[in-house]
């Protein structure tokens, strides 16, 4: 039914070009596997046969100049604590936000998470700058949040402190974007840090942050133009073959 409701639409002009329900077209007046023997096991198909192909997006990650920006912008200690530790440990964002008192380690520089996927609690490696703003935010605090363990790390900044949730930590990084005319998310913070090994089951998920971005790849062509550019404008004669005397072949012709 979807693939004659496209195929009426295309040939009328309205529609796309390709139907995204194809068919064989040796068979377009029947069905697919009309004539299978039930009797017969299904051949293997790569993907169904009414699904199209979606591309794979190339994670987006925050240039180092947009990010010294937006980091220049954040209005406190809490916030600069906040994207330094997802900027260099490269945890979830929700991974972060449910920290407790106990599951930081400033001695060893480490945090300890619960993975979004195995619930599995991993310890995890951050600069040291993380640490320092933490330690500002935690003195700000003092006093003011009950003590403990087990008690969160992240507060509100407004009355009256409450836990810090996800979608407070979200609003405040729009907050910052929305200032630059940005439109960056904290998952892309999670793609900076993508040269870490982030957690995931499988290494093939960890290979989409391997392809380059756009802008590194115009300007590794445009260097490689201005190289190739640098060559042809000052040839260098190539060097003569072993044994060569040109000496010895002047005297041997008679030149000398």
């Amino acid at each position: 039914m979807l693939r004659r409701f496209y195929d009426l639409h295309r040939d009328a002009g309205t529609g796309p070009l390709l139907n995204p329900f194809p068919l064989d077209l040796a068979r377009r007046s029947g069905r697919a596997h009309a004539h299978h023997n039930p009797m017969d096991a299904w051949a293997p198909e790569r993907t169904g046969r009414y699904r199209p192909t979606v591309p794979r997006r190339i994670p987006r990650a925050i240039p180092d100049e947009w990010f010294n920006t937006l980091f220049a912008a954040l209005p406190s200690n809490r916030d600069r604590a906040l994207i330094a530790f997802w900027i260099s440990s490269g945890v979830r964002a929700s991974e972060l936000i449910g920290l407790r008192q106990c599951d930081v380690d400033p001695g060893q520089q480490l945090i300890s998470v619960v993975r979004k996927g195995s619930r599995a609690r991993q310890q995890v490696p951050a600069s040291a700058d993380a640490f320092v703003w933490l330690r500002l935010y935690q003195a700000e605090l003092h006093g003011l949040v009950p003590r403990g363990r087990t008690q969160p790390v992240w507060w509100t900044l407004r009355r009256p402190i409450r836990p810090l949730t996800y979608h407070g930590a979200h609003r405040m990084f729009e907050r910052v974007n929305a200032a630059f005319g940005a439109d960056w998310t904290l998952h892309d913070l999670r793609h900076s840090a993508a040269a870490r090994i982030l957690g995931h089951a499988h290494l093939t998920t960890t290979e989409v942050y391997l392809a380059p971005r756009q802008d590194e790849v115009v300007a590794e062509v445009l260097a490689h133009h201005a190289r190739q550019a640098d060559v042809y404008a000052a040839p260098v004669p190539p060097p003569p073959a072993p044994g060569y005397d040109p000496d010895a072949l002047n005297v041997l012709f008679g030149r000398w």
